[in-house]
């Protein structure tokens, strides 16, 4: 087998897991494991270096499909090296240690840990209780998901708003974080009176919040709302929102309504559809996520996925699929690395074709999926990829002044607590965006 690159072993690690030799000492060195969210960030945090850029990823270690990896990780004179058993060649990683403030109990008493943490170099935070879909009586949750067995055990159920500021503080201060995303499992009630806490609505004061006293980019990911209400998403920008996302899973429609029977029945594709379309339009290229899983519907329909989501300037962001424990789709098969790598191919081709934004903000590195910027690796050097990651580089230098001013925080003349109401437009000014 020939050397991997960067992306390929990212792809590897995320298709076949690792199993740890007995000379790791991760207990002192790297961040604990933590099933928080949905549940995909519950693996091992590593960096791969590479001339290009460096690598993050969150690779599984106690899903089933581990047991019969052929990495290992291993520790050799204080360094962490990942061994492919079936060439005995070593890749060099870094463990990233966990932060001091992970430990830290916020005012309310709760360790900081269990209200938000970091994947990659970015800070996810749960807003919402559990998801509605994972109710009693009413279980239609997506087939991949464990958010219902992690928010209120592994996370505290109920965030405050006070305590999510100290900890994107702590966060920003000591980790360095440039990016806070705040996601919510489905809300919505069918009482007007509960309709402030769900949705957009949910998220509206740990926006404002953030971004009055923290700073930085901040992203949301909840519910797609109707179009009567996407003045809604107008809200959430004049409060500080920069980015969108939208988890629609599968671009296979039955793949979809079999996997995601919430979603389809309360939602439907085509809201999905249309929310990111209007906010990518407002946001501009690389603003807002189109969120899909790898692995489980037929490969054609995940390239076309990516097709779709990048021609609509959204920034694709693909998942691929890990048969978490305790998920519905536990038992399902790990996806083939070399489709995954087809896969990622092609997102890097159609980021080029669109000229979506990658790896352009400081400091952001998602370590549950493989990102654009990391498809550098798989792609050529053809006239139009240089001009792209010459644009890149560009755009990382000439946008220093607008990513230091978006660090610092601002007051915010809107209400989080009272919406402006249907016929609210909101126009980004800044010519930079993602």
């Amino acid at each position: 087998m020939a050397h991997l690159n960067p992306c390929e072993l990212e792809i590897e690690l995320f298709c076949r897991g690792i199993r740890l030799d007995p000379t790791c000492t991760l207990e002192q060195d790297a961040r604990g494991f933590r099933r928080t969210r949905a549940g995909l960030g519950s693996g091992l945090e590593l960096v791969i270096p590479g001339a290009r850029k460096d690598v993050w990823c969150n690779v599984p270690v106690f899903e089933h499909f581990c047991a019969t990896s052929p990495f290992l990780l291993k520790k050799e004179q204080g360094r962490y090296l990942v061994v492919d058993t079936r060439t005995d060649e070593a890749y060099p990683v870094r463990i990233p240690p966990e932060p001091a403030w992970y430990r830290r109990l916020t005012s309310r008493g709760h360790e900081m840990a269990t209200i938000g943490v970091l994947q990659g170099t970015y800070l996810g935070v749960y807003i919402s209780e559990t998801c509605r879909f994972w109710d009693p009586g009413n279980d239609r949750h997506c087939h991949f998901c464990t958010s219902g067995l992690n928010v209120g055990q592994a996370e505290v159920l109920r965030k405050g708003v006070d305590e999510v500021v100290e900890v994107a503080q702590a966060a920003k201060e000591e980790s360095g974080v440039t990016f806070f995303h705040l996601n919510a499992g489905y809300q919505r009630e069918d009482r007007p009176e509960a309709s402030r806490f769900h949705g957009l609505n949910l998220a509206a004061p740990y926006v404002k919040a953030i971004r009055e006293q923290v700073g930085g980019f901040i992203g949301v990911q909840v519910a797609p709302v109707f179009p009567q209400d996407f003045w809604k998403y107008d809200w959430l920008m004049a409060l500080g929102a920069d980015h969108f996302s939208f988890c629609y899973e599968f671009h296979n429609p039955e793949y979809f309504a079999r996997y995601c029977p919430g979603k389809c029945g309360s939602l439907g594709q085509k809201t999905f559809f249309a929310a990111m379309e209007y906010t990518a339009a407002k946001l501009g290229k690389g603003a807002v996520s189109g969120e899909i899983i790898a692995g489980i519907e037929p490969l054609a329909d995940t390239l076309a996925a990516i097709e779709y989501i990048t021609s609509v300037g959204a920034f694709p962001t693909v998942c691929i699929f890990r048969p978490l424990q305790g998920s519905l789709l536990e038992g399902h098969p790990s996806p083939d690395p070399e489709a995954m790598k087809r896969v990622f191919l092609h997102l890097w081709e159609c980021t080029v074709k669109h000229g979506i934004p990658s790896d352009v903000i400081p400091n952001i590195q998602v370590s549950l999926v493989v990102q654009p910027g990391d498809t550098v690796y798989l792609g050529g050097n053809s006239w139009r990829e240089r001009l792209y990651r010459g644009k890149m580089a560009a755009l990382r230098i000439l946008g220093k002044p607008y990513f230091s001013a978006k660090m610092r925080p601002r007051p915010v003349p809107v209400s989080a607590e009272e919406p402006p109401g249907p016929g609210f437009q909101f126009n980004p000014a800044s010519p930079l965006r993602w």
